[in-house]
C-alpha cells in the first residue's frame, strides 16, 4: 500500500453507525453479528491507539422527532406511528460491544444519514477532521446516505467492506463493489490498520 494514500490519524474520524441492538437484530445470524461486532470493536482500537476520533452515530426517536415526521416519509412515518425506538430504549443504545469512550462524538440521527440531522458535521470540523472512514448499518440505509452526503461537503471518504453489512445480501454486494466506490475508497480492517500505521 503507497504511503501517498496513508491516513493522518489527526484528520481522521471512524463513523460507527447504527451498531445498536434493535438494527443488529435485523442482521441474519447470530454469528454474523458478533462477527460484525468484532470487526467495528477492532477497527475502533486501532483508530484510538493512532490518535484517531472515534464518532458513534445512533438513530433514536422523542415525542417531538415522531410528531415532525410527515406521512410521505414512506421509512420513518411507520416507525412515527407506532412510536418505535425511542431515544430512551436500550435497544436503540450503542451496542454494549462497542461503548463510546472519552473523547467519542457521540450524535443521536432521526433519519439515515449521519450528517443531516445532527451537528455532526460541525463538531468534525472543529476537529480538523477531514477524512471519513465508515462502517456499521445497514449499506444500503445509513452508509450509503452518509457516503454521499459526505462526498458532497468534500471529506475523504473511506468504507470498511468487512465493517459494513445489510440485511439484503445482494444489496450490499452491488453498493460495496458498484456504488460506493465512485465516492469513496473501499477497505478491509487490515487495509484500515495499514493506512493508519502509514505501512
Amino acid at each position: 500500500m503507497s504511503t501517498d494514500r496513508a491516513l493522518d490519524p489527526a484528520h481522521t474520524a471512524l463513523l460507527v453507525l447504527d451498531c445498536q441492538p434493535v438494527i443488529l437484530a435485523a442482521l441474519p445470524g447470530d454469528g454474523d453479528r458478533e462477527a460484525l461486532l468484532g470487526r467495528v470493536a477492532g477497527a475502533i482500537a486501532d483508530v484510538r491507539a493512532e490518535g484517531g476520533t472515534i464518532a458513534h452515530v445512533r438513530v433514536g426517536f422523542t415525542e417531538a422527532d415522531w410528531d415532525a415526521v410527515p406521512a410521505a416519509n414512506t421509512t420513518f412515518a411507520p416507525l412515527a406511528r407506532h412510536r418505535a425506538m425511542h431515544h430512551e430504549d436500550p435497544a436503540a443504545a450503542v451496542h454494549e460491544h462497542l461503548a463510546p469512550g472519552d473523547g467519542d462524538i457521540l450524535v443521536r440521527k432521526t433519519r439515515y444519514g449521519a450528517l443531516s440531522t445532527t451537528d455532526l458535521d460541525r463538531r468534525l470540523r472543529e476537529r480538523g477532521i477531514t477524512t471519513l472512514v465508515v462502517c456499521g448499518l445497514g449499506t444500503g440505509g445509513a452508509v450509503l446516505s452518509t457516503v454521499l452526503d459526505a462526498a458532497d461537503r468534500d471529506y475523504r471518504l473511506l468504507v470498511l467492506s468487512d465493517g459494513v453489512a445489510d440485511p439484503d445480501p445482494e444489496v450490499h454486494d452491488v453498493l460495496l463493489r458498484r456504488v460506493l466506490p465512485s465516492r469513496a475508497d473501499v477497505v478491509d480492517t487490515a487495509g484500515l490498520r495499514a493506512l493508519l500505521r502509514g505501512d
